[in-house]
């Protein structure tokens, strides 16, 4: 049986880049924080970036976590790989798999 799924887009407000890293493959690494409203709550969110300034590709999940030590072990784990902008989210699902 099919129903209706209604997804609440939340928005990414203010946000700032709190470190990046640009790696020899000349690709830019950024965790940014940034808040969002949830239930009338500020809620504080760390984000990932990656722009590779050659070919102008930028991909991003502006709430990747509400922990900055996954934030930043996440994208160390980026860093050390050498990983291109396009493979992000596939990463982002890997890690998630080996956190939980």
């Amino acid at each position: 049986m099919f129903g209706l799924v209604r997804k609440i887009k939340r928005e990414v407000f203010d946000r700032t880049v709190y470190m990046e890293v640009f790696g020899d493959n000349r690709i830019s690494y950024r965790v940014t924080v940034g808040r969002i409203i949830y239930d009338g709550n500020d809620i504080i969110t760390y984000g990932i970036e990656i722009e590779d300034s050659r070919r102008k590709i930028k991909e991003s999940i502006p709430d990747f976590s509400r922990d900055i030590e996954d934030a930043v072990d996440f994208a160390e784990m980026l860093i050390s790989d050498k990983v291109q902008p396009n493979a992000l989210y596939a990463k982002a699902l890997n890690y998630l798999y080996i956190s939980i």
